[in-house]
């Protein structure tokens, strides 16, 4: 099997208190998960209705044009997501500009770019710079949901370029598609929310040593998407018991 996992996607959130933090998990056949590097990727994400619309390489405003006809709104009620970084500051001056409305995260790029695939999210379109394995870990999640995810490696110096070439990533001006980034349909995605975000609550901690999560499984293969509720007995399970 492939692996891709992310213990945790927010770290900051969780050290601040604030939302959004999740533990994410895909698995799929070997060599069907890309073994990215740990760096910066740039970064597409869109639901269902606009999957096979979108590229990496056009455009911010001709993909708001696009999304706009696939979604039938007008540009002014699609909402744009992305991290709030200095890094961004061209892009979403571009977004403003355009018309479209704008959701800065601080932290977690997984859960956003699941949420472009729950229209009651209010999020649309993921765009931005983030972190390259998280990508795949986004590319499985919406493989399972039917979405569409794009991203190009964005190493920042001269060791990370060499680094995607001793990883066998010789072309990093290569935009990587979902079947680059997340092969077939035997895929697995896993998460359970850790701080109170829009796709899950987070963990509830009850009297006597008890707590309650609230999950998403989902599988490419089937389109299926369990929503799952768990009240566990702490003093029951070893690694907490301790």
């Amino acid at each position: 099997l492939d692996i891709a996992v992310d213990p945790l996607d927010g770290t900051t959130a969780v050290a601040k208190g604030l939302s959004n933090a999740i533990s994410v998990v895909a698995v799929a056949p070997r060599g069907c998960l890309l073994h990215a590097p740990d760096m910066y990727m740039n970064k597409i994400a869109v639901g269902p209705r606009a999957a096979g619309k979108i590229n990496l390489d056009t455009p911010i405003e001709e993909n708001l044009k696009i999304l706009s006809q696939a979604l039938n709104k007008d540009i002014s009620d699609i909402t744009v997501t992305m991290l709030d970084r200095p890094r961004h500051r061209e892009l979403i001056n571009r977004v403003r500009k355009a018309g479209a409305r704008i959701k800065l995260f601080q932290d977690g790029d997984v859960a956003a770019a699941i949420a472009t695939c729950f229209e009651d999210s209010g999020v649309d379109i993921l765009v931005g710079i983030g972190g390259a394995p998280e990508g795949v870990i986004a590319a499985a999640a919406l493989k399972c949901m039917g979405g569409e995810f794009q991203g190009r490696l964005y190493p920042t110096d001269e060791k990370e370029k060499a680094r995607c070439t001793k990883m066998g990533l010789c072309d990093i001006e290569q935009v990587l598609t979902m079947e680059d980034l997340a092969k077939g349909h035997e895929i697995i995605f896993a998460a359970t929310g850790i701080s109170n975000g829009e796709l899950l609550k987070g963990v509830v901690y009850y009297e006597n040593n008890m707590a309650k999560t609230y999950s998403v499984v989902m599988r490419a293969e089937t389109g299926t998407i369990r929503f799952i509720e768990a009240i566990h007995r702490l003093d029951k399970k070893p690694e907490y018991a301790k």
